[in-house]
């Protein structure tokens, strides 16, 4: 799937009450995004979207897969599976939009556009922190951040034994404590 054309919909022409499609992202989804972070995976999508009166539509998507991140630990690329679901109100109007949990479609063109939301709700699926099971990390990477995070908590050692001086504002403050 290169193109998006099977991620905009086109409201005016929906006849059911109800419309439900599956469509599984893969790598060249996310390569056709611009300024996309994640560039490997694989997502399925299940789209439900239900007319509401007053032209309005509730607009549901569930998202079941994995996406290929760098790990925060040693920067190689990792496998991480997402999953999550989000719902919006989508009603046409005069100008086009995104706030919160309402999306705005243009009534003139009536075409709503899923890759960007879809993409946002993949994103937020990923957890803040992401590493490697335990031991599966580069092993190289994660010895040179050991010796790193060594030398340099050393430093800070020496350095603060340097300055065992006290404030004299500290120290009138340390009576208070006693």
């Amino acid at each position: 799937m290169s193109s998006f054309e099977m991620l905009d919909i086109d409201l005016k022409a929906l006849t059911e009450d109800s419309n439900e499609f599956t469509l599984v992202l893969d790598d060249s989804y996310f390569n056709a995004l611009d300024d996309a972070e994640i560039q490997h995976g694989t997502v399925t999508v299940t789209v439900l979207l239900r007319k509401m009166p007053s032209d309005q539509f509730a607009l549901s998507f569930t998202i079941e897969g994995s996406v290929t991140i760098p790990c925060d630990l040693c920067l190689d690329d990792m496998e991480q599976p997402v999953k999550g679901q989000c719902s919006y109100i989508v009603k046409l109007g005069t100008e086009s939009g995104v706030d919160d949990e309402v999306i705005v479609v243009d009534e003139n063109q009536g075409i709503l556009s899923l890759p960007w939301i879809i993409y946002e709700t993949i994103v937020l699926a990923i957890p803040i922190k992401h590493v490697h099971a335990p031991g599966k990390c580069n092993a190289a990477m994660t010895e040179k951040l050991e010796e790193l995070s060594a030398t340099r908590s050393g430093d800070e050692e020496a350095s603060i034994s340097d300055d065992n001086a006290i404030d004299p504002r500290w120290a009138a403050l340390k009576k208070f404590k006693d």
